[in-house]
């Protein structure tokens, strides 16, 4: 009979995708994985398989509570304008902290489209983005906010280019401010 797990396994992902926004997929070591989430080898093997296995889990894991946030901000009350400026803003990361980096970009980045599962994880990630902006953005056209011929698919793609590079300027320094500005300066062009 298998031993039960002595660790908490969802502590042990949210540490995983703090290693993993660190240093990447392939150049976190099991090393790093085992210190980082305070379990040993035996553990990291019996419960998640391999490094891979454990990657894609940290993935999903990482988009679902990105896209919980920023759903949280897009149903704000008040105009579509302020909820989307929320949701871009939201959960960035800075580079003062190498820990909170999107995990979604660094994989994009790192496996372009060269992994089928990675891609899976990352298409249908980005598909709900996409929806969620849409959905805002089509409540700022019926409310006068956004012109009618705007087409909320295509801003919501828009949306999430632009939030994807908020992330990486976070990651490089950009303050607060900065990105603040970015964010209104591309939903004026709305």
């Amino acid at each position: 009979m298998a031993r039960p797990s002595e660790f908490d396994r969802d502590e042990a992902i949210a540490s995983a995708i703090r290693v993993f926004a660190r240093h990447g997929y392939e150049a976190a070591s099991t090393s790093d994985l085992i210190e980082g989430m305070g379990i040993g080898r035996q553990s990291l093997y019996g419960a998640f398989g391999d490094k891979r296995r454990l990657f894609l889990e940290a993935l999903r894991r990482y988009s679902d509570g990105s896209l919980a946030q920023m759903s949280e901000a897009l149903a704000g009350g008040g105009p579509a304008r302020e909820a989307i400026e929320a949701a871009l803003l939201v959960g960035l990361g800075s580079s003062d902290d190498l820990e909170t980096g999107c995990l979604g970009v660094g994989s994009i980045v790192e496996f372009s489209r060269g992994d089928p599962e990675v891609n899976a994880l990352n298409d249908a990630a980005a598909a709900l983005v996409v929806a969620a902006f849409a959905a805002r953005v089509q409540d700022g056209i019926a409310a006068g906010e956004f012109a009618p011929a705007l087409d909320p698919h295509a801003a919501g793609r828009m949306l999430l280019t632009l939030r994807s590079g908020l992330k990486v300027a976070a990651r490089g320094g950009a303050g607060q401010d900065e990105l603040r500005e970015a964010a209104r300066l591309a939903l004026r062009g709305l």
